[in-house]
């Protein structure tokens, strides 16, 4: 039941943090939740993409005696510090990839190797919650970071340079990530595309060594705050996007004026939520009912008798998928359904689909990326999926997988522009300057430098099991509301 409890705790956090509403993760919530324990670093696999197959080998020996990255070898029995292997992955990859980066090139003149730097290459790391309390929590976004960097070698490179991926597993702990941060310092040039629940561990480190870290996404205010930090999804934690309120308002008038927020009830989330729905109201929602649920609560009745009671037409609810379909079953139990009824898309995977099965029927999520089901629309969203499926075949393209890609894109396409300039300081002084980033059409626009809110979302509704468009497939991008 701990286990179960933990999940649903940290699946509230993410989705308070990535889906758009400005919300973080509170550092008491970080301390009282995680039980991987301080010592709870560990190594990925350390993967080294040289552009000529894209196939996944066994690496060199590791810092702690990681001879090939399998999972067996996955133990962080001392918690000694993050040790890697670099595991090859050369391959030709899909012949019809477009360059990865393309454009004017600049200059390679007065290129200097550094931290990272050879004549041949450019280390970059990902520090991803590969293992701890919830296994394999964000390896999408290090599988989709290890595609990225597969397609790039194989159609490109900086400078001469090709990209040595180096792995870290952060464990879903604080102390795991400052650890893999710190060696990160001395071992990479820059960090790219890692996502932690708790990543306010690594952000001192990232800081204090000039370490650039293009993130999928910030989960904390103390990674925010990081000056060397981005997030190629932008988040602050008190500006809420007007998309959802703004979508009830045009379509839903009515269900919009008797509304409800549900949560679950950990940390911060409640002055989130109020957050969240404050900022709703500004814009001309009305809320009737905003109540937190227990994570170790699995009684939902109660509340949807609340719901009936108070003649709720729309519900909104931030948690994780699985409490999400505890919901929606206590609702079909008492025969309610809200006119709508909106959540983030953390809850945009297969699982929820399959688990909700009739009474996920009809649910809405907000979302700010193409979504998979469009991808033949998308040459990004394509490009993602292909080479995910070349690195780790059968993988589920996810939310956090595609921020992940986009992080990579961002770095590479900002280290090409600076050719012989690129250095840590003049990276991260080319990654404040960005504004209004896409990833080629990949996702909304986002704001990595001022680190903003981005505003432009659309809208998915579950019907016959698919997701389908609600009122159209373009993004709404209504501004914010700052609460």
């Amino acid at each position: 039941m701990v286990k179960s409890v933990t999940l649903r705790v940290l699946a509230l956090l993410l989705a308070l943090a990535l889906a758009g509403c400005g919300s973080q993760l509170d550092p008491d919530t970080v301390a009282g939740t995680t039980l991987a324990g301080s010592d709870a670093v560990d190594q990925g696999d350390g993967t080294f993409v040289d552009g000529t197959d894209g196939s996944v080998d066994g690496g060199a020996d590791g810092a702690d005696g990681i001879d090939d990255g399998s999972a067996d070898d996955l133990g962080g029995d001392d918690g000694s510090g993050p040790s890697t292997g670099d595991t090859d992955t050369d391959g030709d990859g899909d012949t019809d990839s477009p360059p990865a980066v393309s454009g004017p090139k600049a200059s390679c003149d007065g290129f200097k190797n550094g931290p990272g730097i050879t004549d041949t290459t450019i280390t970059v790391g990902n520090s991803s919650d590969i293992s701890g309390p919830v296994p394999g929590l964000f390896e999408a976004a290090q599988d989709a970071t290890k595609a990225f960097v597969a397609y790039f070698n194989a159609t490109g490179d900086i400078c001469g340079r090709k990209l040595v991926l180096k792995t870290y597993d952060s464990r879903t702990d604080a102390g795991a990530d400052q650890q893999a941060y710190a060696a990160a310092c001395d071992e990479v040039f820059a960090m790219i595309g890692s996502n932690s629940a708790f990543d306010s561990g690594g952000a001192a480190a990232a800081e204090s060594c000039g370490l650039p870290d293009v993130r999928a996404a910030t989960l904390t205010a103390d990674r925010t705050n990081c000056s060397t930090c981005f997030g190629a999804q932008s988040v602050n934690s008190h500006e809420v996007t007007n998309a959802v309120p703004d979508y009830g308002l045009a379509h839903f008038k009515d269900a919009s004026q008797h509304a409800a927020f549900l949560y679950l009830n950990a940390g911060a989330s409640s002055e989130n939520a109020q957050i969240q729905a404050k900022a709703y109201e500004m814009r001309g929602m009305h809320f009737d009912y905003i109540a937190g649920i227990d994570v170790a609560e699995f009684n939902y009745a109660p509340f949807v008798q609340q719901l009936k009671d108070r003649d709720i037409k729309w519900v909104s609810f931030t948690g994780s998928y699985q409490a999400d379909v505890r919901l929606l079953q206590a609702m079909q139990q008492q025969d309610y359904r809200p006119d709508v009824y909106m959540t983030d898309p953390t809850i945009y995977v297969s699982d929820f689909v399959e688990s909700g099965g009739s009474a996920a029927e009809g649910v809405t999520v907000y979302t700010n990326f193409v979504p998979f089901e469009e991808a033949a629309s998308s040459k990004e969203m394509s490009l993602y999926l292909s080479w995910l499926q070349q690195v780790k075949p059968g993988a589920e393209p996810t939310f956090f997988g595609t921020f992940a890609w986009s992080a990579a894109r961002l770095f590479t396409e900002q280290a090409f522009k600076l050719g012989g300039k690129l250095t840590r300081e003049s990276l991260v002084a080319a990654l404040r300057g960005v504004a209004d980033w896409t990833a080629n059409g990949l996702h909304a626009p986002q704001q990595v430098g001022s680190k903003s809110t981005g505003d432009c979302f659309r809208f998915l509704t579950l019907e016959d099991g698919d997701w389908k468009p609600s009122f159209g497939t373009k993004y709404s991008c209504p501004g914010i509301t700052k609460a």
